[in-house]
């Protein structure tokens, strides 16, 4: 018995990568789901044309729009592949789909594949510094998963089953310049920025880490970060992150490239999160006012509730 794929993808400007990722998935998913958040170049033209299903919705954070597409577009059983406008499938990747997957040689106790992502920076697929073939949760069961409620870093969890790793790769390349992509690691500062206060000082609704288990790599690696790194001191611990991956896990090897995404990504991003962790309770202390407060004058970004006691000390 075959089994049907759905893919999910969340989409806002994204002409130059849309039509990529759906031919990847031609001829292996059975439907192809995109929530739109009022994007106002060709975006939703591509995605029609090449006949995915196209709904539109306000755009708060990755989490909630994803979860969002899981409770509106009536979704069949079968299997729901996550998947970002600016990845598309290897041909390894969607021939295991397509010989595996859809013709139902998986486990009915599995209910979660792993998928491996390949990193491709500056046109050079990354094999250091810890991004070679990271293994993501990207296909689950319908039902059986959701996103996790986090501002950032957010991982599908499972609510029952077993997982297993698919061969094959999924390829993330964006096309966009480096202004586009300092952009966008600045908005994720930011809403890592709120998801670590949150997690001090629990003023929004959020998965604790232990939901996507400490026996996965994404799981160790949160522990790590929320448990180990946040408590070493500031700026200090984006040298030494930057270290880690450049030198130990050998970053290096990955030429300009490397040396310019470990940087950024390693040390110019962590240095970024500290700081806005840090002026954000600075400012809140200065004002006397809750940090969500702050957050909303700074950020424009409305989260929980405000209460007098979560006005840093």
């Amino acid at each position: 018995m075959t089994e049907r794929i759905t893919a999910i993808i969340l989409t806002f400007n994204e002409e130059k990568h849309i039509e990529r990722c759906i031919r990847s998935l031609a001829g292996v998913v059975d439907r192809i789901v995109v929530v739109d958040s009022n994007s106002v170049d060709a975006t939703v033209e591509i995605c029609r044309r090449f006949g995915a299903e196209v709904f539109s919705n306000p755009w708060r954070n990755y989490s909630t729009q994803f979860n969002w597409a899981l409770d509106n577009a009536r979704l069949a059983e079968g299997w729901c592949l996550r998947i970002d406008a600016d990845e598309f499938l290897s041909d390894e990747l969607r021939a295991t789909l397509t010989t595996q997957v859809k013709q139902g040689t998986v486990a009915p106790v599995v209910t979660g594949l792993y998928i491996s992502r390949v990193m491709v920076f500056m046109g050079r697929a990354l094999r250091w510094g810890g991004c070679w073939r990271l293994p993501m949760l990207r296909l689950f069961r319908s039902g059986a998963g959701r996103c996790e409620e986090r501002w950032m870093d957010e991982h599908i969890a499972l609510s029952h089953g077993t997982t297993q790793q698919l061969s094959g790769d999924l390829v993330d390349e964006n096309l966009n310049n480096i202004g586009w992509w300092i952009a966008k690691h600045n908005g994720y500062a930011t809403r890592e920025a709120i998801d670590l206060l949150n997690i001090r000082f629990g003023y929004d609704q959020q998965t604790t880490r232990e939901s996507i288990g400490l026996r996965t790599q994404a799981g160790r690696k949160r522990f790590l970060k929320e448990v180990v790194y946040s408590r070493l001191p500031g700026t200090i611990r984006s040298v030494a992150y930057f270290v880690y991956r450049y030198i130990v896990q050998l970053g290096v090897l990955d030429g300009r490239a490397g040396l310019v995404f470990h940087f950024l990504q390693g040390f110019w991003y962590r240095l970024l999160v500290d700081l806005k962790v840090d002026e954000l309770q600075r400012r809140a202390k200065a004002r006397a006012v809750p940090l969500t407060t702050v957050i909303r004058d700074e950020y424009g970004i409305q989260v929980g509730t405000e209460r007098s006691g979560l006005t840093p000390p």
